[in-house]
């Protein structure tokens, strides 16, 4: 008997002693520092691998695939109101997988997939008048899982699937309607990566080749023309700041606030939420508050008025129209 009164009283010091271990973990997390806040649902239907692009403190969003159907309609949002309002559809084939960028005072969308063909038709909508018109086709191969920015009223399509995963970089002309190969990043091609700029200087990371997330991140100066490369996104210094580094993934999204740039959802070999934040004057990720709606892959993002915001996308069964910005300095508060 006294035997087992020790048995059990040692298997509950066990027990407490890896109770007190998994709060301490719970406990860790918690210290991460930013805080998500729901925000006006999308008042479009749920959708995943939309578009999404800045104008004028505007943000124009459409597209996408429901699950049944590849999407036509296109919408804008005023931050400062918190709303949707249905604008034109877009008049060409119904896709997902696409891009777009705002230059010249126009929206610009292309690229994607229509459930049957790689598409590279690209289309111009005039915010003034609320109507489109075609420009002409991507110089590269039709392709989908491309991305796309934006830096002095000239475009950029990078990267994306024609059949082979690719790396090719294009520019777009708007006064000349034209479209120019430019240098290529180096290191590895890549499908669904993200894309964000910070002081006129954009970064390409993540992503997927050959079946494996890739960990390079790469710069593009427009001045010089040319791609450098930062340091990798895994733990493979011998110094402490990688240490915890777990930020790979594809079919993520990215936004910048404050000249950092946030990295979160997306897939690497299963739904993430976790969000991680890169100070390009350190070349340093940090982690940050995991996204708090549903890990998901094939959301939007875009940053508006100093508000980073992420939402729609897909899981396995499930698409979502929900909303959410992220207050980076902020304490995180599981209410908002």
């Amino acid at each position: 008997m006294k035997f087992g009164i020790w048995k059990w009283s040692l298997l509950i010091l066990i027990s407490a002693a890896a109770m007190s271990a998994c709060t301490k973990d719970t406990s860790e997390d918690d210290e991460l520092v930013g805080n998500w806040k729901k925000i006006s649902d999308f008042e479009g239907v749920a959708r995943g691998e939309a578009i999404s692009t800045v104008l004028n403190d505007k943000v124009y969003a459409g597209l996408g695939f429901d699950g049944t159907n590849r999407l036509t309609d296109f919408w804008v949002y005023d931050a400062d109101l918190d709303f949707w309002k249905r604008k034109a559809d877009f008049p060409g084939t119904p896709r997902n997988s696409a891009v777009s960028f705002a230059a010249n005072n126009k929206v610009y969308v292309g690229l994607g997939y229509d459930g049957v063909n790689r598409l590279k038709d690209f289309w111009e909508y005039n915010p003034d008048t609320d109507s489109w018109k075609q420009v002409a086709d991507f110089g590269g191969s039709a392709r989908y899982g491309a991305r796309a920015f934006a830096i002095a009223d000239k475009g950029y399509v990078v990267a994306g699937f024609d059949g082979n995963n690719l790396k090719d970089f294009w520019m777009y002309d708007p006064t000349s309607n034209t479209w120019t190969q430019q240098v290529s990043p180096g290191g590895s091609k890549r499908v669904d990566p993200v894309v964000f700029v910070i002081d006129n200087k954009a970064y390409l990371a993540c992503g997927s080749n050959n079946g494996i997330n890739v960990d390079d991140c790469w710069m593009y100066d427009p001045s010089t023309g040319k791609w450098t490369e930062k340091r990798r996104m895994a733990n493979i210094s011998d110094e402490e700041y990688d240490d915890d580094y777990n930020i790979v993934r594809y079919q993520a999204v990215a936004f910048v606030v404050n000249n950092k740039a946030y990295v979160t959802t997306g897939i690497n070999t299963t739904y993430l939420n976790t969000t991680w934040e890169y100070d390009a004057s350190t070349d340093v990720w940090t982690q940050k508050t995991a996204f708090e709606g549903t890990a998901r892959e094939g959301a939007i993002a875009f940053s508006v008025k100093g508000k980073g915001i992420v939402g729609l996308g897909r899981s396995t069964t499930l698409r979502f129209d929900d909303m959410r910005q992220f207050l980076p300095t902020e304490e995180a508060n599981e209410d908002d």
